[in-house]
This record gives C-alpha cells, structure tokens and sequence, in this order.
C-alpha cells in the first residue's frame, strides 16, 4: 500500500512540474563572442557600377529606325482556336469554320526545309518604316489553308498568297488616314534601288483596270509586285477589324528562281510543318 501511494505522489509531481509555466533555465547558456578589428582594417569600397552600351546585332547594325525592325516573326498567323465559330449558309446547308491554333501549332511557310517569307514583303515594310519614322503594323501576314477559309470562305479566296508567304496586309502608325503616302512610297522603292534600273517592267508601275466590286481604288502593278489600297469599309476580316484603310501587298516575281509566284495546292497546305 506504501508503495502505491509513493508511485501516485511521484506521478502527480511530474505531471504539476510538467505544467509549470516558468521554464527552467538551461544547463549550457551560450557564450557570446566578441569581434575585434585590427587598428590598420577599413570598410571595403565598391566601385559605383557604370552602365554601358548594349552591342548591335549584325542585323541593326544598319538600322536607323526606332523601332524594331520588320522580319518574318511579324507574318506568323494569326489564328486562334479561341476565336468562335464561322457560320455560312451555302445552298440551304450550314457550313461551319473553325480556326487554326495560330503560330502555336504550325510554322511558316518552307523553302529548303527553312521557314521563309518572300524577301521583297521585308524590304518593302522595313523601307516605309525608315521613310516614315513610324511603326508598320502588319495586320495579315501568313494564313494557314484553316485560317484562310475561317477569314474568307469565297471561292476567290481559295488560292490568296497569304498561304505562300507571298502576301501581307497593314497599315503605318500615325499615318492611318494617308495610305496614299505610304504607296508613293512603295512605289519610290523601285526608282531608288539600283537592280531594278535594269528593266522599265520593275520600275514603272501600271494600274490596273479589270473591274472589282471589292475595291474603289484601281491597284498597282508592276513585274514584281501588286498593291491593293483597301479603304476603311474595304476588306474587313478577323485580322481587318480595325476602322483604318489598309494596304496589301502581293508578289507576283520570284527573284531568288527567276519564275513568277503562282499558287497550289501543294504550297499552300503541305509546305509547313505542323505540331
């Protein structure tokens, strides 16, 4: 019995002594060490930093724009898979369109297994942005055959360059309202640049009078390209939706080959590659 009572006295006195909210100071307190500093010893000074001047890329080392300068990034299509249904009604049936995922699915167009954009459409937009000192908004670079048909389903439509990199749409910033400008300026180019004095089917351009119900403004032509003015009720589409005349551009003349840009089938749906 004694040792029960002693075995209860012995728990209830661990138990209180475990509740006790003073805690108990610890066997080893830590020692502190002091910092000494030798009498010759000063602060270490660093160097204020100095900012310098980013190196030119071998491609703007010429470039005497403020802005970026135009390359074939700028003409990835601009498909969405975002974008809603087309509908269109064609001989009582309901025909439905869907986009393409954009430059996220597929690339652009190919030339030996490289992505490639017709040279002269670089030139052109990166000439007018110079000239202007202002930037050049492509609007409609490469359209996949998906996007194509989702922008303009037309029979017409059905062969545009846009699928071969041969064609762009766009306007210049801050000169939304001249677009005749920025066409003299186009036509300019070719009067300026040494190899097209070679041949009058370069440097002088004609107009071209075949009626289209499409636009107001005959187009300009001359071998190597063909420049439609779209005015600002003109040419709407899901890459056009903005209130400004536009104008596109499509090349007729391959220089790189010596042959004219035609379209097919083949160019436009198996010359990209898909993912």
């Amino acid at each position: 019995m004694k040792k029960v009572t002693y075995a209860l006295s012995l728990l209830m006195g661990l138990l209180l002594g475990g509740c006790s909210s003073s805690p108990s100071p610890p066997s080893n307190p830590p020692k502190g060490e002091y910092l000494f500093r030798r009498h010759d010893e000063q602060l270490v000074q660093i160097e204020p930093m100095t900012p310098f001047k980013r190196a030119s890329y071998p491609w703007e080392e010429d470039w005497q724009c403020n802005y970026p300068k135009i390359t074939k990034d700028f003409f990835r299509c601009q498909g969405s898979s975002l974008n809603p249904v087309h509908l269109m009604e064609k001989n009582k049936e309901v025909l439905r369109f869907y986009d393409c995922g954009g430059s996220q699915k597929h690339s652009l167009p190919l030339r030996d297994q490289k992505e490639f954009i017709y040279p002269i459409l670089i030139d052109l937009l990166n000439y007018v942005q110079t000239k202007t000192g202002k930037r050049v908004v492509v609007t409609c670079g490469h359209c996949c055959p998906d996007h194509n048909a989702y922008l303009d389903s037309s029979p017409a439509n059905q062969a545009s360059k846009h699928m071969l990199g041969a064609e762009v749409d766009f306007y210049v910033q801050g000169m939304e309202q001249q677009p005749s400008e920025v066409i003299n300026l186009i036509l300019a180019y070719y009067r300026e640049q040494p190899k097209y004095k070679e041949s009058k089917d370069f440097e002088e351009f004609k107009r071209y009078e075949k009626e289209d119900k499409n636009l107001r403004t005959l187009p300009w032509y001359n071998k190597e390209i063909f420049v439609k003015l779209f005015r600002k009720e003109e040419g709407r589409d899901f890459d056009n939706r903005h209130p400004y005349p536009y104008i596109s551009i499509q090349v007729r003349y391959d220089w790189e080959r010596d042959e004219p840009v035609t379209y097919s089938w083949d160019k436009a749906f198996r010359n990209f590659h898909r993912w």
